[in-house]
């Protein structure tokens, strides 16, 4: 990757893995990691990596949502994206979300939602390599 390329780059550190502690370069995340008490941890008040991923995700579609909307359809909108993901036998990870565009009819909503999932990133991130399903309601 050639460095005229980057546009962003972000620093975080784990130590102990899933029963450890995150941290961001800039402090902003600080928190401790705990295993989910399904995945036969003690489950507790720490966040896990399906949970983090789950909210970058999430995060990050809506973004591309509401970009997409505005430059390829002329429209303004909010949108909530909500995002299951969930831990597989075999340790593989698969991803359903739910997202909802305020104020556009169905069909519209649909289009943009599917252009978005092309551009976003995390969805170009894991195209091939994850079961993604996504629902607009």
């Amino acid at each position: 990757m050639e460095t005229n390329q980057i546009m962003y780059t972000t620093t975080a550190s784990a130590v102990g893995g899933r029963s450890g502690h995150i941290k961001s370069a800039d402090g902003i995340l600080d928190m401790a990691m705990q295993v989910p008490a399904e995945l036969g941890g003690p489950g507790g008040t720490g966040t896990n990596p399906e949970q983090l991923f789950a909210a970058g995700y999430a995060a990050c579609f809506g973004g591309s949502i509401q970009a997409v909307a505005k430059r390829e359809y002329d429209k303004i909108t909010q949108s909530t994206v909500t995002a299951h993901v969930s831990m597989l036998q075999g340790f593989s990870i698969a991803v359903q979300m739910e997202v909802h565009l305020e104020g556009i009819e169905i069909e519209l909503a649909e289009q943009i939602v599917h252009r978005a999932h092309i551009v976003c990133p995390y969805s170009k991130a894991t195209r091939g390599n994850i079961e993604v399903k996504i629902t607009v309601i």
